[in-house]
């Protein structure tokens, strides 16, 4: 869905299984971090299986071979791909091969928003990111990161600005943010605050965004 490029080892794609349907992964070069958005079933890896429901990550090493199985029913999720050039952070925590959402546990990031990391170093992965992401209606202020990043929207509505142009981003959209490229990700809901899953490499904080110089200048005057 989301093709590697030139000057990045970050990909992604979407899988369906109907019921006991099995996704095989098998990657001698890429690291795999999964998330499950519907559904439920295993992930068998590390010498052991694993129950898997939406809002579980799993990660799979380099090298590793992995079972994702549907069961007593379909099984939706996506598969990002993180290439050995990205390897650049050392592990800070025990490897964990399935990680789960818990709203407690998030922290603040770019003005009213807060995140979640799923997989990180600080629990084996070690090439990427992954973390879900809480936008409050509104936007936050024109910002950049230095990561390589992909984006996936389990429900909208939102939208994506980039320079001139706006993208409407509704369930199952993705899109790639290139390192420095000046962004902002709207939630079109007065209400609602709007989840995103990100993952970005090299491996490291989702809280480390950077303001345009304009932007910056209007905080400080603010303050």
């Amino acid at each position: 869905m989301i093709p590697a490029l030139e000057g990045s080892e970050l990909a992604l794609s979407e899988i369906r299984l109907a019921a006991d349907e099995t996704y095989l992964i098998d990657d001698p070069e890429n690291d795999a971090l999964i998330y499950v958005f519907a559904g439920s079933g295993t992930l068998a890896a590390d010498g052991s299986s694993r129950p898997v429901a939406a809002g579980a990550a799993g990660l799979v090493l380099a090298g590793e071979q992995a079972r994702l199985e549907a069961v007593h029913g379909e099984l939706s999720a996506f598969v990002a791909t993180a290439g050995p050039e990205t390897d650049r952070h050392a592990p800070i925590g025990a490897r964990e091969v399935v990680s789960r959402l818990n709203h407690a546990d998030s922290e603040r990031a770019t003005g009213a928003r807060s995140f979640q990391v799923l997989l990180g170093p600080h629990n084996g992965s070690t090439r990427a990111t992954l973390f879900a992401g809480y936008i409050p209606p509104g936007k936050a202020p024109w910002h950049y990161h230095l990561y390589d990043e992909i984006v996936w929207v389990p429900e909208g509505p939102g939208r994506l600005h980039i320079g001139d142009s706006t993208e409407e981003l509704g369930q199952g959209s993705a899109f790639r943010l290139r390192p420095r490229q000046v962004h902002i990700v709207e939630n079109l809901s007065p209400e609602r605050t709007m989840t995103v899953i990100g993952i970005f490499t090299p491996a490291g904080s989702p809280s480390a965004a950077y303001l345009t110089p304009d932007v910056a200048a209007e905080y400080r005057f603010a303050g």
